[in-house]
């Protein structure tokens, strides 16, 4: 008898616990649920979204290889709208703006150069956006504009590649001091084997010894 009235206090002592605690320990344990369910389905949102912008973006490639400008910007552009948290959106704009630059849509193409800088998840494909920006900036003789865009923050592997257009900007604004300084530096951070080097240098040697 003493065994069960023991066992009788230990029963209400629990009773008594989980009626004031039960509410807390079953919300908690439904908010732990919540979490893990959310995370899986997340993971599968995120699984599902990058298998749809995958086959957008070999949409786009196809474009490419066709000459499809009209496919190209659709594909573009329902990657830039539906799945703009993917590599595929930046790296579709990027070969949109391509695209429409060659077809002599410059304005669309900038556009999308500067979509994909702003939106870009790999730093890469945002310096090439960059360096394609400020090409296009030169073309239409806003010098100021690419120096600009050329003098923001930029990936080392890239470096040369952002010295070498500084130094045109800066050749078309005639000032050959600052340009064949960028055209040295260009030449210090490429590799020694590269091929490019040759045009760099020519470009150095045609603005002369002096200036």
């Amino acid at each position: 008898m003493a065994y069960d009235l023991e066992e009788q206090e230990q029963l209400d002592v629990l009773k008594a616990w989980w009626k004031r605690n039960g509410n807390a320990v079953l919300l908690g344990i439904a908010a732990f649920a919540a979490v893990v369910v959310g995370i899986q389905g997340w993971r599968y949102y995120q699984k599902n979204q990058q298998q749809q912008a995958a086959m957008v973006y070999e949409v786009v490639q196809g474009g490419i290889q066709g000459k499809d400008i009209k496919r190209i910007r659709n594909a573009a552009g329902q990657l830039i709208e539906k799945y703009p948290g993917t590599a595929y959106a930046s790296r579709a704009a990027l070969l949109a703006a391509g695209a429409n630059y060659e077809s002599g849509d410059a304005r669309s193409a900038k556009a999308q150069l500067q979509w994909a800088i702003d939106h870009a998840k790999e730093d890469g494909v945002r310096d090439i956006a960059r360096l394609r920006l400020a090409g296009i900036l030169l073309d239409e003789k806003s010098n100021e504009e690419a120096l600009k865009v050329l003098e923001s923050q930029h990936g080392q592997a890239f470096a040369a590649l952002f010295a070498d257009l500084k130094g045109d900007v800066l050749a078309a604004q005639g000032k050959v001091a600052d340009a064949r300084a960028a055209y040295k530096a260009a030449l210090e951070k490429m590799e020694e084997k590269s091929p490019y080097r040759q045009v760099v240098q020519m470009k150095l040697d045609g603005l002369g010894a002096n200036g």
